[in-house]
């Protein structure tokens, strides 16, 4: 029976797109360590718009905006914006995309981005310079993330941005197979857990939060049913630092306040980082790539909890409190 021919008149989704381009660059370099160069040049570019889109406000000048310092950092903080020097600017980085020395510019750009946003100190990647990521490669990776969001999507760059970084996530942890489950739980797990769990308002805990995705689908299912979504804030812990780092970039990208997702060294999920917290909803899913994890000993820690539920085998704590 012949095959089907493909709809050719139906183009790929942008986020799709993308990952085929950024996979065929990645050439010999392993996922686990390719996410760290995609992710962060994302992330970059997508506070490289903010920035810009309150700098041309305030170099207009206009109404509120009238007599502001376009380079005067409290100017960005009092609007929750990264402040991001001017070597650092994506125009920067991409008129410079074809030059040998480019690697050493984007680590350059990320060490000056965390000097001027404390709240982003440690969490930046800076793997641009090493030997085994190719000059040519990286330029075209950052052409690559430079055309996100262009044409008819450019109003909504960041809804853009953050849906691709949200997508390449998934496809890293594809990559990285077993691996990936440390950083990484399936979207249909993280949907089927919040729209269980409905956290309306109030503080939401995740004792092993991964790269964030509890958080980012609890936001989106507050506006999905006309919540606020200032009502609620959350609240997490990650052992694994390399993935606490992309918990903060998931955030920071989504505009969420990732100020108390700790990096808990002790190790998470049977530690509390959080001890004098009292939330409202805790929702977690254990290390499933893990068997041993030691979730015996967390039968003490839920057996005061109304609700302990079953998803695919796994014991998958979720509780309304």
């Amino acid at each position: 029976m012949a095959k089907a021919k493909k709809n050719n008149d139906k183009e790929e989704p942008l986020e799709t797109q993308l990952w085929k381009a950024a996979d065929k660059l990645r050439k010999n370099i392993d996922a686990a360590e390719y996410k760290h160069v995609v992710l962060g040049l994302i992330f970059l570019r997508y506070i490289s718009d903010a920035f810009e889109g309150l700098y041309d406000k305030l170099k207009r000048g206009e109404g509120e905006y009238a007599g502001a310092d376009p380079e005067d950092k409290d100017e960005y903080k009092a609007e929750n914006v990264f402040f991001v020097p001017e070597k650092a600017r994506w125009a920067y980085l991409q008129s410079r995309a074809t030059q040998p020395a480019i690697g050493k510019t984007v680590d350059e750009a990320m060490d000056a981005i965390e000097k001027d946003n404390p709240s982003l100190k440690d969490v930046l990647p800076k793997v641009y310079a090493r030997g085994n990521l190719d000059p040519t490669n990286l330029g075209g990776l950052i052409n690559l993330v430079g055309n996100i969001a262009m044409g008819d999507a450019k109003d909504r760059s960041a809804d853009v941005l953050g849906h691709v970084f949200e997508y390449f996530l998934g496809e890293f942890a594809l990559a990285e197979g077993k691996k990936g489950g440390q950083f990484y739980t399936p979207r249909s797990v993280v949907e089927v857990l919040v729209e269980m769990l409905e956290p309306y308002k109030g503080r939401v805990f995740d004792p092993c939060c991964g790269s964030g995705g509890m958080f980012v689908q609890s936001e989106k299912f507050v506006v999905e049913h006309q919540g606020k979504v200032n009502d609620i804030s959350i609240y997490g812990q990650e052992s694994n630092h390399t993935t606490w780092r992309l918990a903060r970039m998931n955030l920071a990208i989504r505009g969420i306040d990732s100020s108390q997702v700790k990096w808990n060294n002790e190790g998470s999920f049977l530690n509390d980082g959080h001890k004098d917290l009292k939330a409202d909803y805790v929702i977690a899913n254990p290390p499933f790539n893990d068997s041993d994890w030691s979730g015996e000993l967390l039968k003490k820690t839920l057996t005061p909890y109304p609700a302990l539920i079953i998803i695919g085998g796994i014991r998958t704590g979720i509780m309304k409190m």
